[in-house]
């Protein structure tokens, strides 16, 4: 008896020291980092950003994804990886180690494998470091790093959309007021959206939009042909009117899809307008 409980305590106690010293983590899969870089490339479009490298890495540094886009100098491929691996094994911005040597402490420069250039960014999901984004060849440092800070909060926002993302009335309806996103990651974007009169002809080369009105009325104008349109971001064209569309009144409760690449016009709107949409991205 005194042996099997002798054994028994030995199995508790082993157990409590392993259950001590094994902790759960999150891992960024392949699926994560593409959806990190899609949403990285998506701003650099936005912006007209005149090319860049895109690394992700996990939170090791060890590289999973790479991807150059058009007009990108040779090298920045390797410079985003470096930022990205930088950023992942000190869990820090790689602007803070640029600032820290131009402050005076160079010795830094001798760290192994550390490229302490703007443009890497942690991956944080729940709290976690799960990996690393770094970008190099936009059109300058601070671009770099406004595209990777895209990249990483796509993450973070799909991390928190694992589970329920929950939205406050008060904070819907404050949005509504003044028309604004409520979530956008790398897949969708949903936007509390208002208006209080007529807008310019709209064609979204890659966004699909799905309206739902929640009050007002509104004349809207699809297809024909955009009068005096101009691109006014990557994917974006605006113009004055549209000609020979087909002509439609939404009023509350209405909804309606607009495929990717048809003109839209808010011809006329009664005030206040308000709506949903929700945009997917081809």
């Amino acid at each position: 008896m005194r042996n099997y409980i002798s054994v028994i305590g030995c199995l508790i106690a082993c157990t409590a020291i392993g259950t001590a010293q094994v902790a759960n983590k999150k891992t960024l899969t392949l699926d994560g980092a593409k959806k990190v870089v899609a949403a990285a490339v998506a701003e650099a479009k936005r912006v007209n950003a005149p090319g860049g490298a895109i690394a992700v890495v996990d939170d090791g540094g060890n590289l999973m994804l790479v991807e150059r886009l058009d007009g990108t100098f040779a090298a920045g491929a390797l410079i985003s990886l470096g930022k990205a691996r930088t950023a992942a094994i000190f869990k820090k911005p790689t602007s803070l180690f640029e600032k820290i040597i131009r402050d005076g402490r160079t010795p830094m420069v001798a760290l192994n494998d550390f490229t302490p250039l703007q443009g890497g960014v942690p991956i944080e999901v729940d709290g976690q470091i799960v990996g690393a984004i770094g970008v190099s060849g936009a059109s300058s440092a601070q671009q770099d790093e406004e595209l990777a800070i895209a990249g990483a909060n796509a993450m973070k926002t799909m991390g928190s959309m694992m589970g329920v993302e929950y939205l406050k009335g008060d904070k819907v309806m404050e949005a509504f007021k003044k028309g604004m996103p409520l979530i956008e990651n790398g897949q969708y974007k949903i936007h509390a959206s208002h208006r209080d009169g007529a807008g310019m002809a709209e064609v979204h080369s890659r966004d699909t939009d799905i309206i739902y009105v929640l009050e007002g009325t509104a004349t809207v104008v699809t297809g024909g042909t955009v009068i005096d349109g101009k691109t006014i971001a990557a994917d974006e064209i605006r113009g004055a009117s549209i000609d020979k569309g087909e002509t439609r009144k939404l009023a509350k409760g209405d909804v309606m899809v607009v495929p990717n690449g048809t003109p839209h016009w808010f011809k006329e709107v009664s005030s206040p307008f308000n709506y949903y949409v929700v945009k997917v991205t081809e």
